[in-house]
C-alpha cells in the first residue's frame, strides 16, 4: 500500500511575511529539488502539497477582513441598492484570490523547472464553506491526480461561504477535510520554526511531542505568528492538528523547519523532525 503524506509549506517559509508581496524564490527552488529527490527515492510515496499565502494573501485579507465574511448591513436596503461595505468586501475577496494565486504560480514554476509533474487545484473553484468550515468539496480530481502520478497542489484561498458569504480557508483547514476523505499516514507542516516552543518567542524550551494532555500545560507559551497572519498562527495550527489526530487513528503530524538544509526530504523519507503531534 502506497503511503499518503500531506506536506504544507508555510507562508513564512516561502515568503517574507514582514514585507508585502515578497516571494523567496531561492527557497522555493530548493524545496522543489527536495520534493523531486524524495519522489524519486520513494516510488511508493503519494504526496499532496499545500502552501500558505504568506505576505501575498494575508496582507489584503487583513485589510478587508476577508476571513470574517460579509459585514452586517447597517440599514435595510432598497431592492437595487448595493451596500458600500459589502461592495468593498467583495473587492477584497477578489484581491486575496489574485494574490494567493500569484504566489501559487511561483510555487508551480519552481516545480516545473525541476520537471516535477504537478497540477494546481484552486480551492476557490471547488470548495464551498459553511461558517468557516468546508461544507462541499468534490475530491475526485485530487484522487485521480494521485493515481496518475501527478502531484496535486492546493493552497490557502478564498472560498464562497453559505453563512458568511465568503471566507478564507487556510491550508490546515483544507488538510482537515482532506484527511478525513483520504486518510493520510502523516501530515508535515514545514515553516520557519524548528519546532513548537513552550516559551515563544524566547525559544529556549523545545517541545518534542504534543498530546491532548500535554498541550494544556504548554498552550500559554506557544504564541502567535510573526508577521501578518489572519488564520491564527502556531497556536491555532496545533489545536487543529490535535483535534485531527484524535479522530484519525494512526495519523501523526510534524511541525518542523523547512528552512534547514535538507529537512523537507528528510521528513518525507520518514525521519521525525521538530515537534511530533500524536493522540
Amino acid at each position: 500500500m502506497k503511503e499518503l503524506v500531506f506536506l504544507k509549506l508555510g507562508g513564512s517559509l516561502i515568503t517574507d511575511k514582514t514585507q508585502p508581496y515578497t516571494p523567496l524564490l531561492d527557497v522555493m527552488d530548493d524545496i522543489a529539488v527536495q520534493i523531486k529527490t524524495a519522489l524519486q527515492a520513494q516510488p511508493d510515496l503519494r504526496l499532496v502539497l499545500g502552501h500558505g499565502a504568506g505576505s501575498f494573501g494575508h496582507v489584503p485579507a487583513s485589510e478587508y477582513r476577508t476571513r470574517d465574511g460579509l459585514p452586517p448591513r447597517a440599514t435595510p436596503l432598497l431592492h437595487r441598492d448595493r451596500d458600500k461595505s459589502e461592495d468593498n468586501y467583495w473587492k477584497g475577496f477578489s484581491e486575496v484570490w489574485y494574490q494567493a494565486s500569484a504566489l501559487n504560480r511561483y510555487i508551480m514554476q519552481a516545480l516545473h523547472k525541476m520537471d516535477v509533474r504537478a497540477i494546481s487545484l484552486s480551492p476557490s473553484s471547488s470548495v464551498i464553506a459553511s461558517n468557516g468550515h468546508v461544507s462541499v468539496w468534490e475530491t475526485n480530481a485530487i484522487r485521480m491526480s494521485l493515481s496518475s502520478g501527478i502531484l496535486p497542489v492546493i493552497f490557502g484561498d478564498v472560498v464562497f461561504d453559505e453563512v458568511r458569504g465568503g471566507t478564507i480557508l487556510s491550508t490546515e483547514d483544507l488538510f482537515m477535510h482532506l484527511a478525513r476523505a483520504l486518510n493520510p499516514e502523516r501530515i508535515l507542516l514545514a515553516g520557519l520554526e524548528a519546532a513548537v516552543w513552550a516559551d515563544f518567542p524566547a525559544r529556549t524550551q523545545k517541545v518534542e511531542k504534543i498530546t491532548q494532555t500535554s498541550f494544556e500545560e504548554i498552550s500559554a507559551g506557544i504564541g502567535k505568528s510573526a508577521g501578518a497572519d489572519v488564520t491564527g498562527g502556531m497556536e491555532s495550527k496545533v489545536k487543529q492538528m490535535l483535534g485531527l489526530v484524535q479522530e484519525t487513528p494512526g495519523l501523526s503530524v510534524q511541525i518542523f523547519s523547512g528552512k534547514e538544509l535538507g529537512n523537507i526530504v528528510r521528513a518525507l523519507s520518514g525521519e521525525v523532525l521538530g515537534t511530533l503531534i500524536t493522540e
